[in-house]
């Protein structure tokens, strides 16, 4: 399947909205692009093409990103410093006569006449004159920064995020013919449970099949409670299914996009710039 040939943004307008109301009014990327694929029914084909050629984020994820994008400027969906989606302040939730055409007209109209002049860029979707709010330079420009690490030094950064995530012990002990396990550590639950891991780093552009998770699970066996698979690249859908199998042991899976999250979090490369800005009262000079 082609990238031409996935569902557009625009059609994902209502089912996210639809999706949003299922699950309670409130959710972070992950859960509302899970709920999304499952309102609209996509094909599992159509969610594992990329929308680069050798990056990390699908074309169905970019076009969620969108959709959310536009559903925020157009007032019905707004989003928490931390992520979480929720529905706007002055949206009662109803949808009656609301069309994905209305919204791309207004949305549109509106981002346009905040600009003098309008940036071409090819590689944006239909022409659009911004990124999704969500696809910000910096996460692309540090993925890429990863990718260009050397195996050791990914190593090491996955060390470093594993303690000040709280496991301790932590060490690399990967090498060949160890079925793919890059290291080990102890995660202790409230000072009263604990539980080994083992994981593996995969500083990869493509995606994770299902064979290297089942793989991966193998070299668990007898030697782990836990297994965490890290990767600067994607999980199939299938890779996801595998990794949480009824009658399996259950893997916790980190992607490119959520790595660069969890490192933002913790401040591991990632320093917050804020900006200061002023917005001039025209209409209080008028009252003078």
């Amino acid at each position: 399947m082609e990238r031409s040939d996935v569902v557009q943004y625009s059609q994902m307008f209502l089912p996210t909205i639809e999706a949003l109301q299922t699950l309670g009014g409130s959710a972070n990327i992950d859960e509302l692009n899970e709920r999304v694929i499952r309102v609209m029914d996509l094909p599992e084909e159509m969610c594992d093409v990329l929308h680069k050629e050798g990056g990390t984020q699908t074309a169905v994820e970019y076009r969620l990103a969108w959709a959310r994008t536009y559903l925020k400027k157009y007032g019905l969906i707004d989003n928490s410093a931390r992520g979480v989606w929720s529905f706007a302040k002055t949206f009662d939730g109803n949808t009656d006569g609301l069309t994905p055409d209305e919204i791309v007209r207004k949305v549109r109209s509106i981002s346009i006449r905040a600009r003098d002049e309008t940036p071409v860029d090819d590689d944006l979707e239909n022409d659009e004159i911004d990124l999704p709010d969500e696809a910000m330079n910096w996460r692309e420009y540090l993925k890429s920064i990863l990718l260009s690490l050397e195996p050791s030094a990914f190593e090491r950064l996955t060390l470093r995020l594993l303690r000040e995530s709280g496991f301790t012990q932590v060490e690399v002990t990967g090498k060949s013919g160890d079925q793919g396990i890059d290291g080990k550590g102890i995660i202790r639950l409230s000072e009263i449970m604990s539980f080994h891991m083992i994981f593996q780093c995969k500083r990869y552009k493509g995606s994770v099949t299902p064979s290297e998770i089942r793989d991966f699970r193998g070299a668990m066996q007898g030697r782990a409670d836990k297994g965490l698979f890290i990767t600067t690249g994607s999980f199939t859908t299938e890779a996801k299914k595998e990794a949480t199998r009824d009658g399996a042991p259950a893997l916790d899976l980190i992607d490119g996009d959520a790595l660069v999250e969890r490192l933002r979090d913790l401040g591991l490369g990632v320093n917050e710039k804020i900006i200061r800005d002023y917005e001039v009262d025209e209409e209080w000079f008028k009252k003078i």
